[in-house]
């Protein structure tokens, strides 16, 4: 299971987009479906924020995670950027 999407939360640090009751929700959910999410620490396109878009993975299959800047020529093509998760297959 891949669990990935903008999830308006900061899974760490502060929270700027969402509520501490919904990253609570969030990380029961990742709990119960045994599942991380390598993109945690990755900076949001905001300086000084971390991401609310997240990629979730099984527990044990999780390789490298990285930030894709959405941006050509030095324009934004959208207001989030793209995050990229390589994983290990996982039996």
């Amino acid at each position: 299971m891949v669990w990935g999407g903008d999830w308006n939360h900061a899974l760490t640090g502060k929270e700027y987009a969402g509520s501490t009751g919904g990253r609570a929700a969030i990380e029961s959910a990742l709990g119960e479906l045994g599942l991380v999410v390598p993109t945690a620490d990755l900076p949001h396109r905001i300086d000084d924020l971390l991401t609310i878009d997240h990629v979730a993975v099984p527990n044990g299959s999780v390789g490298e995670a990285t930030r894709i800047v959405a941006e050509k020529d030095g324009k934004r093509l959208s207001d989030h950027d793209a995050y990229l998760v390589r994983t290990s297959m996982v039996e």
